[in-house]
């Protein structure tokens, strides 16, 4: 498989007092032109491992591999095909829009191409590109941050926590720009613990916890898999849920038994979600 982002064994403990943080072992393999959900609670794991690949923190032991060059050799070669939004972005408020986004098109040396595409798919007044930063909202500043890791059209695409602040609409015009970026060829590294988000433009996800990748699959398979989620409500006012992967004649017999004495009105049943795996594969490695 040709790799765009390839660890091995890729570790860093910054735990203090005999304790362990950070990340460990860590096997992952993305290929080109694939959307990868990086998925985890807060704490996981999932910034330190950005860090790493982008070779702004150093690992203890492993290896990393970005665009096929080691992250700590690539430099600002590496860089300039690379689009990256921070999940801490901080940028310089004494600047205009405007001049922000220049600034960094000078820093990578390429051409702008796709800045007036995205700012106007994700709808920022272009009237405000005049204004100072530090005016902005939260929403306007993380539009920004979107356009910059856009607009020079990197190969790799690494975003990190990509619609803090976003309202809904901006959001789903923010994740239709990830799906396009797939048919355009480009890699998305997408960090993130938006499950839904992840659902709607991911092919694969990973799931880190306590510093230690879970599971890896296609978002396909995870809603293929047979376990169900079964929503039971009765006239009385009760609603049951419960999981199964029983074939249709035990699970009618299983609602024959919760139905008691009251007449059955709705029957819900939806394939298990990312949501539900995800919490599933959080709670196993906590225990």
């Amino acid at each position: 498989m040709d790799l765009a982002i390839e660890t091995r064994a890729l570790s860093i403990d910054y735990g203090a007092n005999g304790g362990r943080a950070g990340v460990f072992d860590l096997e992952l393999a993305v290929a080109h032109g694939e959307v990868f959900g990086f998925l985890g609670p807060n704490g996981a794991g999932k910034t330190t491992t950005i860090r790493m690949l982008l070779d702004l923190l150093r690992p203890d032991s492993g290896e990393a591999r970005v665009l096929g060059v080691p992250a700590r050799a690539g430099g600002g070669d590496l860089r300039r095909r690379i689009g990256y939004l921070p999940g801490d972005l901080a940028l310089f408020g004494t600047l205009s829009g405007h001049a922000t986004l220049d600034l960094f098109t000078q820093l990578v040396d390429r051409p702008p191409v796709r800045r007036d595409e995205a700012l106007d798919r994700l709808g920022f007044p272009r009237h405000a590109l005049a204004r100072k930063v530090k005016s902005y909202s939260t929403g306007m500043r993380q539009m920004i941050g979107i356009t910059l890791a856009l607009q020079h059209e990197p190969e790799l695409l690494i975003l990190d926590e990509p619609t803090t602040g976003l309202d809904p609409l901006v959001r789903d015009a923010f994740l239709a720009l990830v799906r396009e970026c797939r048919v355009r060829g480009q890699t998305v590294f997408l960090s993130s613990h938006v499950l839904d988000e992840v659902e709607r433009c991911a092919d694969r996800v990973g799931i880190i916890c306590g510093g230690r990748l879970h599971e890896v699959a296609r978002v396909d398979d995870l809603e293929h898999r047979k376990q169900r989620v079964v929503t039971l409500r009765f006239a009385d006012g009760r609603r049951e849920s419960f999981e199964s992967d029983e074939l249709p004649a035990a699970l009618l017999a299983r609602v024959t038994a919760l139905r008691g004495d009251a007449a059955l009105v709705d029957v819900e049943i939806r394939p298990l979600g990312l949501d539900a795996i995800f919490r599933r594969v959080v709670q196993e490695a906590a225990r």
